[in-house]
């Protein structure tokens, strides 16, 4: 498998991932708060903005859409487009993707966009800025390294148990 398909349908995963932030913020940061630290959050529903149940929604219904649209993005790019059979030809592929969103996530997202601009601004909440802590980037880097692996062998695990 060419590297450079793995590093485009990674691209495209994390093109699905900014997609689904920017539908998130377009009413104002305010939508995406459940990602926030915990301080923020608080602070939001203590500014009457939100409410810990709107917020527990919010975060239940990302993860219930989001998170197997992304999984059927990597099932239908190893094994359908690409053709991977096996465990460790999917193992691989899968993670080079969701790899390269991770890396999409911690530059062009977390970085750039929350770290450098306002859409990400919460009124009430510039005070507990940055969003994204040095402590916050440095779990993220291990969890989110370690999760697609992770995750990418439960992938590969589940393909090689479905007969063909």
């Amino acid at each position: 498998m060419p590297v450079v398909k793995l590093i485009a349908e990674g691209l495209g995963l994390g093109a699905l991932l900014v997609l689904v932030c920017a539908v998130g913020i377009r009413n104002g940061a305010i939508g995406m708060a459940h990602m926030y630290d915990k301080k923020v959050r608080e602070r939001v529903i203590q500014l009457g903005m939100t409410t810990q149940e709107a917020l527990r929604k919010r975060g239940a219904r990302f993860r219930s859409l989001c998170l197997p649209a992304y999984m059927a993005y990597v099932f239908a790019c190893v094994y359908a487009v690409n053709g991977a059979r096996g465990f460790l030809p999917g193992f691989w592929q899968a993670f080079a993707i969701l790899s390269v969103m991770n890396l999409v996530d911690r530059f062009l997202i977390d970085e750039l966009w929350v770290g450098h601009t306002d859409a990400w601004i919460i009124p009430g909440t510039e005070d507990l800025r940055p969003y994204i802590t040095a402590g916050d980037k440095r779990k993220k880097w291990i969890l989110g390294t370690i999760g697609m692996a992770v995750l990418a062998a439960a992938l590969s695990g589940i393909m090689c148990l479905i007969p063909r």
